[in-house]
């Protein structure tokens, strides 16, 4: 039996209006959802709200049995999901393949997170017991996007309900069903009480009021910049916490001891797999000049030879943009780049939503594509003289998401990592990397620091209470 029904995996009636959820790839209409309207959030939070008293109190073991049983029917309907993370978001089979394995991975360690002991005993100098205890929050927000729909909604919410806590989360409306109710289908198969997880698909006046709800204290937002900004400073005015994901502008520094063969495989994964659309992407190739002019003619190369279509009906490496919106986004900044003087060495087409890796030259601190993020499949490529410089360019502008550095010496890598502020470090690898067991997340224009994984979850969707305990009531001197 299938785990998504059309006729019934929306069980609450919504005021947004239907919405046609289209695949990129063909434009066909693969279903009808209704998205929220911001009246929609105050009824969601108040009914999570009511709920989720009663989970807190559940024992933890009960809590973890429903988030392990998630993770193992991800697995079970690894088919079915696939099949709408393909279609619906323009994946290929392999990257639906790993949203589902993370997924799984995330539900497992927020199980785990469940037992973890919550709180610590503090001496104290009265005669009393003094100890801290972690609480649940009460109702989380989250706010996630199109581009891994399914992993940059589960990171959160599976933490949030495993520490007690109820969900209201608002899902891409381009990626409403697996980024949104395949979530719920699956909680609710696992046996998640009903009330904890609303899901609001909508646009940003539903996040806007999600912000502002004075019933959902912590926001967990992953987004553009522009609109961590504006998650922001909506929270800070109301003194909630937003844990924020933002974008990114990654570098990836390759030194002149470089093995060239193997390296331009895991750069060419870097800017182009999911089509460029991942906020780790390397969105900068800084190459020593003693390799540059191979390293641009090899990558180039390597684009060509990329196939790019249908990932639901062929076998392809990359699939469609996710809209005509952001492949014109893509198209303005590289030819805006070569109209700067940037050199076109591969790529810089498309047909449809079907845009081809590309690869620029020639590229400095003016060039679009290199000082922005272009979230798309291009990888504009800098040479640099020495460590010094690569150092330099890598920390240069607003962004600190990830950083990939390759070299045959690890510890030369280690040291030069050190040197260039960003959330995350990759010696020998390229920028994009994700692990249900690590800290993620940036710093600067990036976002708010690591949120997502083991300590960096229990500090998000808790609070800490400190609690005193005396045998006799305490004397005063009046």
């Amino acid at each position: 039996m299938p785990l998504l029904d059309p006729k019934t995996w929306q069980s609450r009636t919504l005021a947004g209006g239907e919405y046609a959820v289209t695949e990129p790839a063909t434009g066909e209409t693969l279903a009808k959802v209704t998205l929220a309207a911001a009246e929609d959030v105050a009824t969601a939070a108040r009914d999570a709200r009511a709920a989720q008293a009663e989970w807190a109190k559940a024992p933890h073991f009960v809590r973890a049995a429903v988030l392990r049983r998630a993770g193992d029917l991800f697995a079970a309907h690894a088919d079915e999901l696939r099949e709408w993370i393909v279609r619906e978001s323009g994946s290929i089979p392999g990257k639906a393949d790993f949203e589902l394995h993370v997924a799984a991975q995330e539900c497992y360690e927020a199980a785990a997170l469940a037992s973890r002991p919550s709180g610590q005993i503090l001496p104290s100098e009265a005669p009393r017991l003094s100890y801290t205890r972690r609480v649940p929050v009460g109702v989380v927000g989250v706010i996630s996007p199109f581009n891994a729909p399914l992993i940059l909604s589960i990171r959160s919410v599976a933490p949030a309900l495993a520490l007690g806590n109820a969900v209201v989360l608002k899902p891409d409306p381009r990626t409403a069903v697996c980024g949104g109710l395949a979530l719920a289908a699956v909680l609710a198969e696992a046996g998640l009480p009903e009330g904890l997880l609303h899901v609001l698909p909508g646009g940003p006046e539903v996040g806007q009021a999600l912000v502002a709800d004075p019933n959902v204290p912590v926001i967990s937002f992953t987004g553009s910049t522009a609109a961590g900004r504006a998650v922001g400073e909506a929270a800070g005015r109301l003194l909630k916490r937003a844990h924020l994901e933002l974008g990114g502008n990654s570098a990836l520094i390759v030194l002149e001891d470089a093995d060239i063969d193997a390296v331009i495989s895991t750069a060419a994964w870097g800017s182009f797999f999911h089509q460029g659309q991942i906020c780790m992407t390397t969105g900068r190739h800084l190459v020593h000049a003693s390799l540059y002019e191979e390293y641009v003619e090899r990558l180039a190369a390597k684009a060509d030879s990329l196939a790019v279509g249908d990932p639901h009906r062929a076998q392809v490496h990359l699939g469609p943009i996710i809209d005509s919106a952001q492949l014109a986004k893509i198209q303005g900044l590289v030819e805006s780049s070569t109209a700067r003087g940037a050199k076109l060495a591969a790529g810089g087409t498309h047909e449809r939503l079907f845009y081809r890796p590309t690869v620029l030259a020639g590229v400095d601190d003016a060039t679009p594509a290199y000082a922005e993020e272009v979230f798309g499949p291009v990888a504009p490529v800098r040479s640099f003289v020495d460590a010094d410089e690569a150092a330099a360019l890598a920390a240069a502008g607003p962004y600190g998401l990830s950083l990939g550095i390759v070299t045959r010496d690890t510890a030369r890598g280690l040291d030069l990592a050190e040197r260039i502020p960003t959330g995350i470090a990759h010696i020998n690898d390229q920028t994009v990397n994700d692990e249900a067991v690590a800290p993620f997340g940036g710093i600067a224009a990036s976002g708010t620091g690591a949120r997502f994984g083991g300590e960096a979850n229990l500090e998000a969707f808790t609070d800490v209470r400190w609690t005193t305990v005396r045998g006799d009531v305490a004397p005063y001197p009046f």
